[in-house]
């Protein structure tokens, strides 16, 4: 019933705007020799068409000087230099042809605004200059493709070399869960259909599988500092996709099929705390929270930077608060930060 009485109140907002409109017109009503744009109007639209690329380009520039501070820091992976290089690039070019191209449109169309008694003069076509804006957006987009595959390939390969961490990242509405491959550094089998919450396997693992006795199971990652790390991804119920923004990092989680990728953290979250960025934006943010507490509006903690995982596709209701805390430290933390862990034999061992 809620539902027919709004599309009936949308019915009657939509014919009163159209009444309206009419009303307006019939109240605007004039000669028909009125209505025919004279040398005065082409001039004023002229002028106007410069003052919209002014706007354009002064909003351009006040967007990056007032919220260019709300960028991400320096990236915490080996590979994310690239990504960030790509990615200044490729604003760098957006943002040239935008001025050039909008600049050209906007002086057009004010050079040759209409004028009485001027006839307007049509080319056909211009073969040189077709070619021109053709091959030159061609090899600017080919090399900036060819540079993203060559960098999207460092983040896709996952292989066995150099002792990489094996780290199973398990999705679910609306939590994350972290799987260790344990000492011998291979994950276990598991399926959905062997989750038993009474007998603690929240993952399903194949108890019957030998490589899924060490296995690690916990709700915070932990990463150890200058080590790659081969994480691989699985999903219980919807689509989710694993976004870790300063690791410049993100891979679809689907049900029924495993993804992965691949990355080196190389700054400890100690040291990213030490960022003169981070300082900044810490302290923005805390300044932000006390004055929001001191006008009685909320009453949070001061924020500390920490690395962070998210969800980056809309998975229900609570999906904005689907994260997961990540520490970059070093090797001898990690390690003895993986000894106080219980192994998955050991969890099934307390249960029963």
């Amino acid at each position: 019933m809620t539902t027919l009485l709004i599309f009936i109140v949308l019915g009657l907002v939509f014919i009163a705007i159209l009444q309206m409109t009419k009303i307006f017109e019939l109240s605007q009503l004039k000669s028909e020799q009125s209505q025919i744009a004279n040398d005065s109007d082409n001039k004023n639209n002229g002028y106007m068409l410069f003052a919209f690329m002014v706007f354009t380009y002064l909003i351009t520039i006040f967007s990056f000087w007032n919220y260019g501070k709300f960028l991400l820091p320096d990236s915490a992976s080996e590979h994310g230099k690239d990504y960030d290089s790509l990615m200044l690039v490729s604003f760098a070019i957006i943002f040239t042809v935008q001025f050039i191209t909008q600049f050209l449109l906007h002086y057009f169309g004010f050079k040759y605004r209409g004028k009485k008694g001027k006839k307007a003069l049509f080319y056909a076509d211009n073969d040189r200059l077709e070619f021109i804006w053709t091959i030159i957006p061609v090899i600017v987009l080919a090399g900036l493709i060819l540079w993203g595959l060559f960098t999207w390939t460092n983040i896709m390969d996952v292989n066995d070399e150099d002792d990489p961490l094996v780290v199973e990242l398990y999705a679910q509405q609306f939590n994350w869960t972290a799987r260790y491959a344990g000492t011998d550094n291979v994950l276990g089998g598991a399926n959905v259909r062997l989750i038993d919450i009474d007998k603690a396997n929240v993952l399903g693992l194949d108890e019957a599988d030998t490589y899924a006795n060490d296995d690690i199971i916990v709700k915070e990652l932990h990463l150890p500092v200058g080590r790659k790390v081969n994480f691989y991804f699985r999903s219980q119920d919807v689509l989710h996709s694993a976004y870790m923004p300063h690791f410049r990092a993100q891979m679809n989680c689907v049900p029924g099929m495993i993804t992965e990728f691949s990355f080196t953290p190389i700054t400890t979250t100690a040291d990213m705390r030490k960022n003169p960025e981070v300082i900044d934006k810490v302290n923005r943010t805390n300044k932000i929270r006390a004055e929001k507490a001191a006008a009685g509006e909320e009453n949070k903690e001061p924020w500390e930077f920490d690395y962070i995982l998210l969800c980056n596709k809309i998975c229900g209701k609570s999906h904005y608060n689907m994260q997961m805390k990540i520490i970059v430290e070093t090797q001898e933390e990690y390690d003895a930060w993986i000894k106080e862990q219980q192994t998955f034999s050991q969890t099934m061992a307390a249960v029963q």
